[in-house]
This record gives structure tokens, sequence and C-alpha cells, in this order.
């Protein structure tokens, strides 16, 4: 069959997966299109062929644990079960061990055992004797009545006899065990009718009383193990190197081994991928889990089925020995077409393989579970699995779907209001999708800007997809809204703040946590009330009363629009003071909501225009890099100019997304207090400073090829001396330095401030899959994060 590895099949959609199938040759036509239409569910009239007082058929979904490489041979493996986790945790240990040579798995003969109670004996002892006697008649006996099974190479095996010691009444308890190799089929029935039909004969043998005859499914003749050799090279995380990956395994494992409490949950985690194959392929798994759970409690306590230890090479080596009785045939597996389908997709051709993908698969979930723990720890991927439900419950779906589960994880609160907010949010922002052309924010109102964009680039399109904010609102896309929006972007500076001021270059990219502003005309109002409220809708804090209604005195006055009766509600996802820009995206939501409200015409080069006059009123002698990215919501190059040609501005292409952290000081930083300082120095000495911002400018233009060719470890270098060189110009802070310190630490190619400094916030940068110990750190020293990333 097709090869199981199959890279980013998860980013695909449901019908993409079946098409893909369909193309390798792992469905057919018809199995596809059941798959697709939804025709491969179990019918309400076929389950009411199959237990009683049937009212409808439960549905649960079914994924593929991918990259399975077993005895050489490679299994898409169906997994049917409620948790996302465990589908993409199997998934990514399977590749590890993909890449180490791939898993080894040993089933033992299928073995079942029926039993027989034997009670009321005269003598036990001699009971037993002659029972073990006569056994080959016993199996004969057992076998006359399937002769079909034996044909197929299955049936009775053998007996043993077992005294057990005293019952309350009835004397010494003799146990007859009738071993049964059952072939493909599960064999419950054939069992059961075998000690049926020997109980007459035990009878007679041993002068005692037979009273039950059933199988056992302590199914410990029926033993598969599977095996991993995996090199500690290969365990490695951007993390933790792979000696210490190895060694927490296995000290993980030496934990479950030494408390039954810990051993409980170890082997749940092992059961959590067995469980869901087995449900996948109609085989019970309640009969799974109790002898997997008996297997693992014998001897004098109870303990871990695997074992992990580390080879004479430094191998980490995994094995996983479990009682595993399946089956591939029979009526749970021909009546429903789920599972024919998923035996189809499997690929197996008897039960003793199926049991050995299971077994790997256990395996698999067991390392993934230690990895976990051992590294980053286990939560972030239960938070993962409740985000996943609660959109769920929100009614997310689509595209959207995995966004707003992302946004809730950055997010932190994983309520359903939360999630139905940040969809809210989506859908206001994905309202403007034209392409836009950026503007001299100070060239003056109403005139055209001059734009400098290159030549070897298509027209603008870049944006940072954003996540939400640990305390604030959900995040929005960036792009380019329109004026119909009533949206205003916040941002951040990804290198030259302040020296930007002094007609240098700086890089600045939107993030998704914006301000919408939303206008009703009321004839009772005298004059412009505004009222400022987190996403939620509750009032709070607003920009200073008196700038804010300066500012909307300032559009009002520029809009030629009466000020009267006019009711301002403006909801802000972004912190103030944090060098975010959140006076810029209010600004710049205002003049769009006011334009609406009277159907004004406003092009975003006039609204960027605008929004700079209204930023002189806040900060004083401003770049105009805030209200250009407040408007325009994309990643540019920007470089001020006093020149009547206006500002200069490129887009910045990025091949890769590049993830960014953003931590909160939790320091209100006042940039025009910061801004008023630098440039009190630089009237001081005005060649010290000025050699300082050229510094800056050179890192800045390096930054910006860095960006261009995805590379993220020299764009990290350069925001590291970017910060060096900003703590030289004394604005930086003792909180923004610890957040800086703490960045690099858990990780952080780069780290430094953003915006005007002196508190508010600073920006981290990690390879893709490298934020989350940054963003835990940072929450765990008690700071507010952000999670976004420039695309």
């Amino acid at each position: 069959m097709s090869r199981s590895r199959i890279p980013r099949f998860y980013q695909l959609s449901v019908s993409e997966r079946i098409a893909l199938l369909r193309q390798r040759g792992v469905l057919s036509t018809d199995a596809a299109a059941h798959l697709a239409d939804g025709t491969s569910a179990l019918d309400v009239e076929a389950a009411d062929r199959l237990i009683e007082n049937v009212i409808g058929v439960f549905s649960m979904p079914m994924g593929l644990g991918l990259n399975f490489q077993i005895n050489g041979r490679d299994h898409l493996v169906p997994m049917v079960v409620e948790e996302p986790s465990i589908v993409a945790a199997v998934s990514s240990a399977a590749r590890l061990v993909r890449q180490a040579g791939g898993f080894t798995s040993v089933a033992d003969e299928p073995l079942l055992i029926g039993q027989i109670q034997v009670v009321d004996l005269i003598d036990p002892e001699r009971a037993q004797a002659d029972l073990l006697a006569r056994g080959d008649e016993l199996v004969a006996l057992a076998d006359s009545g399937h002769p079909k099974m034996v044909a197929r190479g299955g049936g009775a095996r053998g007996i043993e006899v077992f005294l057990r010691g005293a019952t309350a009444q009835n004397g010494e308890l003799l146990v007859v065990h009738l071993l049964v190799d059952t072939r493909d089929a599960m064999g419950a029935n054939l069992v059961n009718s075998m000690c049926e039909r020997l109980a007459p004969l035990v009878e007679e043998i041993s002068g005692g009383r037979v009273f039950l005859r059933i199988l056992s499914n302590l199914t410990d003749r029926a033993l598969v193990r599977a095996r991993a050799v995996i090199p500690h090279a290969l365990l490695e995380t951007a993390d933790f190197p792979g000696e210490r990956v190895r060694d927490g395994i296995v000290l993980a494992n030496e934990f479950a081994a030494m408390d039954p409490y810990r051993a409980t949950t170890h082997n749940k985690g092992i059961m959590n991928g067995i469980d869901a194959v087995a449900l996948a392929t109609g085989n019970d798994w309640r009969a799974i889990e109790a002898a997997a759970h008996a297997y693992a409690g014998r001897g004098d306590g109870y303990g871990p089925l695997t074992t992990w230890s580390v080879n004479d090479a430094g191998d980490l080596v995994g094995e996983l020995t479990i009682p595993l009785k399946v089956g591939t045939v029979g009526g749970q597996v021909e009546s429903n077409p789920a599972v024919r389908l998923a035996h189809t997709i499997l690929g197996v051709s008897s039960a003793p393989e199926l049991a050995e993908v299971m077994a790997a698969v256990g395996l698999a979930q067991n390392l993934a579970a230690l990895k976990a723990l051992s590294t980053n720890g286990i939560q972030h991927g239960h938070m993962r699995l409740h985000a996943r439900a609660v959109a769920a419950a929100a009614d997310a779906s689509g595209a959207r779907f995995e966004e707003v589960v992302e946004r809730l994880i950055a997010d932190g609160e994983i309520k359903v209001w939360k999630a139905r907010q940040i969809m809210q949010a989506l859908e206001e922002s994905s309202d403007g999708d034209r392409v836009i052309e950026p503007a001299a924010p100070d060239a003056g109102y109403g005139t055209a800007a001059v734009v400098a964009l290159p030549a070897a680039h298509p027209a603008p399109t870049a944006t940072l997809t954003p996540s939400a904010s640990a305390t604030c609102a959900a995040a929005l896309t960036p792009g380019a809204p329109g004026s119909d929006a009533h949206l205003g972007y916040g941002k951040i500076i990804l290198m030259g703040e302040h020296s930007v001021v002094y007609g240098y270059h700086a890089i600045a990219a939107p993030i998704g946590l914006s301000v919408r502003a939303q206008v009703t005309r009321q004839a009772s109002l005298r004059e412009p009330v505004i009222a400022d409220r987190d996403v939620d809708g509750s009032v709070r804090e607003p920009i200073r009363a008196d700038l804010s209604h300066r500012v909307a005195a300032l559009i009002v006055t520029r809009l030629g629009v009466p000020d009267a009766g006019l009711r301002v509600d403006v909801f802000s996802h972004l912190p103030r003071a944090s060098g975010l820009g959140a006076s810029a995206a209010f600004a710049v939501a205002l003049i769009r909501a006011v334009a609406d409200s009277f159907q004004l015409t406003i092009s975003d080069a006039e609204v960027s225009s605008l929004a700079f006059e209204c930023e002189q009123i806040v900060h004083g002698t401003p770049s105009g890099i805030d209200n250009t990215v407040a408007t325009f919501g994309r990643s540019v190059l920007f470089q001020r100019s006093d020149a009547p040609g206006g500002h200069t501005i490129r887009d910045i292409f990025t091949p890769h997304p590049i993830p960014i952290v953003i931590g909160l000081s939790g320091v209100e930083s006042l940039t025009k207090q910061t801004v008023g300082l630098v440039r009190s120095a630089w009237q001081r000495n005005p060649a010290r400073y000025d050699a300082i911002f050229s510094q800056i400018d050179g890192l800045v233009l390096a930054g910006v090829d860095a960006l261009r060719r995805g590379d993220i470890a020299e764009l990290g270098e350069l925001m590291n001396i970017n910060q060096g060189l900003l703590n030289a110009l004394q604005v930086s802070s003792p909180e923004i330095e610890s957040l800086v310190a703490i960045a690099r630490r858990a990780g952080a190619l780069g780290a430094k401030l953003t915006g005007g400094g002196g508190g508010g916030a600073m920006i981290a940068i990690a390879e893709p899959g490298g934020t989350e110990p940054i963003i835990t750190a940072m929450r765990s020293a008690g700071y507010t994060t952000y999670l976004t990333e420039i695309r």
C-alpha cells in the first residue's frame, strides 16, 4: 500500500485528505465516495440488528495515525477517538521512530482461555490428575463441534487444571482452562460454546459439579511485544538536548514502575492509542482494557506496561508487552461499513498482524506522552484538547476552526464566550480584503501619497496573522480593512524605533489586536460621547479623556461634520500605553466610523494622514509609522521624510512565517516622554546620537534582507544588537530587560523592546514550534503574553 508518511496531511481539508488517499490507492473510488458523503457510517436499521432498544447511532471522529513503519512495512492506522491530541501525538512519535528504523512487533499465537468452574469435589487432587490425564480426549471433544475452525488451523490446543483454594460452602475450587486458537476471530462465542460442550465430561471425570463455563478476558496467552530503538540525537528539541530528553523518559518510566498511582495514568496513555484502533477495527476495547490492566497488576503490584532504558550505544530503547486478543473477521467487522473501511485502510492480513500494529501504536503513544512530560509538560496538549472542544461548542467550522483554536490557546481564556468573540472578530476582519496603496502619513490631508515599492515584488499582500492576548480579547488578522471596517490595527516595531524619528529606517508589522469603533447619532446629545469598552462590552478607562475628545474634535472638524449628537463606542483589544500603537489604532477606527456614519468617501491615504494629525496631539512628534500600520495593516520598511514627497514605505515579504512572542512589562510606556528624552540627548550631542542611529539603521537594512531570505537566526542576532543600542539610548527598563533575559533563556533567537520603551512591550522571535517555552517562561514569571507571526 502507499507509504504512511504524508507530510502536511493535517493541513488539508477532509475532502482533500480523502482525495489524496484515493490518489495513493489507499481507498477505492467507492470507498472514497462513501467517506465523502457519509454513507460509510452505520445506519439506524443496521444498528437495530446489533443491540437492543436502538434509538439512533452515536458518531465519533475517525482519523489516521500517520508515519508508522512496523516490521519493515508502512501502515496508515485508523483511529476512532474523541481526543484530538491522541492522533497528532501518536503520528509525531511514529515519525520519530520511523527515522530510527521503525518499530518491531511480534505477536504470540492468538490463544484465548475458556474457564470451567468445578466445585463440590470429593478428592480435588485426584480430580486434577484425572483431568490432566484425559486432556487429549477433552481437546478432541472441544474440536468436534467446530470442524471449520480446525480446518483453518485453529481449535483447542490443550488444557490446564488449577486448584484455587477453599470456597465458602462448596469445598475446593478447581478450574479447567481450555486453550483455544481462534485464528482471526475474536472467538468469544467459539470458546464459550466449547466450554459448554466439555462440561458434562468434566463432571464425569472429576466427580464434581460444573458451575460457570465462560471465556477469560485475561489473554496472557496472546501477548504482543513491540520495540523501538531511538538514537538520542533524534530526541533533541529546540529547548532540550537529546540526552536530557532520553534520560527524562527513562526517569518518568521509573516513576510508573515505583508508584501505582502514576502507573495507572501511564498505562491509560498507552491505551489511548490501542483503544482508538480497537474501536476503528470493530474490536472489543473493553476486553482489551481489562486484560491490559489485569496484566499490569500481576505479581506483587500494579506497574507500567512499558519499559524504557538506555543501551550500550546510548540509544533510548522502548519495549511494550501487552495481552492483545483481537479479530479481523466476524459479525462486528462485517456488519459495520465504517469498520470494513478501516480494515481496508489498515491493510493487515491477520489478527496477529493487527495486534502487532496496535502494540506499536501503544508504544508510540507512550513515547509521545513521556517525551512531552519530560520536556515542556503535557498541559499544552490538554489545553489544545479543551480549546478544540470549546471551539466546536461555539460552532466554529471550516477554515476558521483551527484559527479559533490557536487563538484560544494563546489567549489562555478557553471559554465558549471567548471563542464566539474571536469568531466575530475574524468575521469582521475578513470584510476588507482589497489591495491597498499606502499613503504618506503627514503629506497633508487629502493629498496623494508618493510611495516607493520594490520593483521585484508584486502588489502588497504580506500580513501578520496574530493570535489572541493572554488577558485581552481575540485577535484579528490584519489586512486592508477599507473604510467600511471601522478598524485600526495595533503594531510592533521589529527594529528601528527612535532612530526612525530622525529619518532612518524602521521595520514595522501589524498585530491582530485592534480597535473597532462604532458611531451612532443621537439627537439628544449636545456634544460627542465616547464610551471606551473592552471587547466583552465592559467600560474601561479610555485613552485620557481630554486627549480622546481632542482627537474626536479634530476628526469631526477635518471631516466637516457636526459633533453634536455623536455617540462613539470604542471596542479595544489593545492594552494601553504598551508601545503597541493603541492611540493610532483608536484614531484610525474613529475616523472610519465617523466617515461611514455620515456616508463620506475617504481613502486609506486620507485616513492615515488624518490619523497622523491625531498622533501629534497624543505624542507630539510621532514618526508616522503607527498611523501607517494602523491604517494599512501590513508589514513595511518605513522611512520618514519631511520632504514634499512624503514618507517612503516598502512592503516586506518573507518566505516562511516567523513566530513572534509579545511580552507586556506591566509598566506604562509613554512614547511622548521617551521620544522627548532621546530628543533632548540628541540636541546636546547630535554627532554621538546620530552615530547610534546610523548603527541601528544598518541593523534594520540587514534585517530586511534576513526577512526576505527567511533567515530567522540572523534576524534574531540583529534584534539582540538593536536592543543593546536601545539600552544605550536609555529607553529600556528593568522589566523589559527581565523579559528579554527570560525569553533568551527559554530559547528565543532574538529579543528586544518594541515601541517607545520605558516600559510597555517587548518582542521575541523563535523557530517554528519554539514559542511555547518562551510563552510559558514569561507567564510563569507573571507577565502577559501575545503570540503572532510575520508572514
